[in-house]
């Protein structure tokens, strides 16, 4: 029980402490780019570099916690706070950590620690590929794992993906409250 307090004010401590990120001045929402013409979706792999990062949720677990980062390509974060939806285009990345801690001087500290998984979803305002089973309710949907990080492993966004999204429904299927970058400035 400790353990999840710590966590918990580990993170409150963080946001409490954060500073918005200015936005790329790329405001290209061409997630297109990474689909092949039947509608496969593969992981962009400069993301790390050249997405901008959301936030971050703290998944705690008894099976093993989590960290989740998500990244969005670039002016996908103006674009929202504009017009507070996502641009069709526009291209998330979800990369889930298992964490490791360690006592320091500052307490049970928990940091991210080897990738699992990442999730991709692209915004699809016009339904492209309606033929495929990874895209629907306004998004393209992707699965990779990381014995395996190029090779989507999702068949269908309805069984795969869109169960943990139905909380989110009312927020275009993502859980925008944990993005402190897409409040207005």
């Amino acid at each position: 029980m400790s353990f999840r307090i710590a966590i918990v004010v580990v993170a409150i401590l963080l946001f409490a402490s954060y500073q918005q990120v200015k936005p790329q001045t790329n405001n290209s929402y061409n997630g297109f780019d990474l689909v092949d013409k039947t509608g496969d979706i593969r992981k962009p792999g400069d993301f790390r570099d050249h997405y901008q990062a959301l936030g971050t949720y703290t998944v705690l677990d008894p099976k093993g916690d989590q960290m989740h980062l998500t990244y969005a390509s670039p002016g996908a974060t103006e674009y929202y706070r504009k017009n507070g939806k996502f641009a069709d285009g526009t291209v998330l990345v979800k990369e889930v950590f298992g964490t490791d801690h360690a006592q320091m001087t500052t307490g049970d500290a928990h940091w991210a620690s080897g990738t699992k998984v990442w999730f991709v979803m692209i915004k699809d305002e016009k339904g492209r590929y309606s033929d495929n089973p990874l895209w629907g309710d306004g998004w393209g949907w992707a699965l990779f794992k990381s014995h395996a990080p190029d090779k989507q492993v999702a068949t269908d966004y309805k069984k795969d993906c869109l169960g943990c999204h139905i909380p989110a429904r009312a927020t275009d299927w993502i859980y925008v409250q944990g993005y402190p970058v897409l409040a207005s400035k």
